[in-house]
Parts: structure tokens; sequence; C-alpha cells
């Protein structure tokens, strides 16, 4: 199981709905809204990477709203 920390930038006004859009995704274990650089922060989890990079760039950043992602690979 490969898992990665997900850093999400939204479009201004669209935080929310991206945010309960993206906690239904398939793989998407953890999502919160955070202050700072970045709007959401996830924690998502795949079989390998190929896979996660699917979820990434099919799923996550298909989301209305999602300007920019940010993955960070675990390695631990």
């Amino acid at each position: 199981m490969v898992k990665a920390f997900v850093f999400v930038n939204i479009e201004a006004s669209k935080h929310y709905e991206a945010f309960e859009k993206i906690k239904q995704i398939e793989g998407v274990r953890e999502a919160h809204i955070v202050t700072g650089l970045h709007d959401i922060i996830l924690l998502a989890e795949a079989e390998s990477i190929k896979a996660l990079g699917e979820l990434i760039v099919k799923k996550i950043q298909g989301v209305p709203g999602v300007s920019r992602t940010v993955t960070c690979i675990a390695v631990d």
C-alpha cells in the first residue's frame, strides 16, 4: 500500500464544496481544511504508485475548484 500526503489549493469561494467532494473519494483516508499556503491537506492511499497517480490526477484534480496539488509520498 502506498500512502501520500496531498496539499490542495482551491479557487476562491469553492473551499467547502470541493472539500465535501474530496472527502468522498475512494482512497482519501483523511482530509482537513487548513490555514497557510494550501487550503486542504489529505492523506491518500492506493495499491501502487500508478494507482496513486490516477487517484490524484483523475479524481482529486478533477474536483471542480481544485487549482493545484502537491504530493508527498510517505517513505516510512
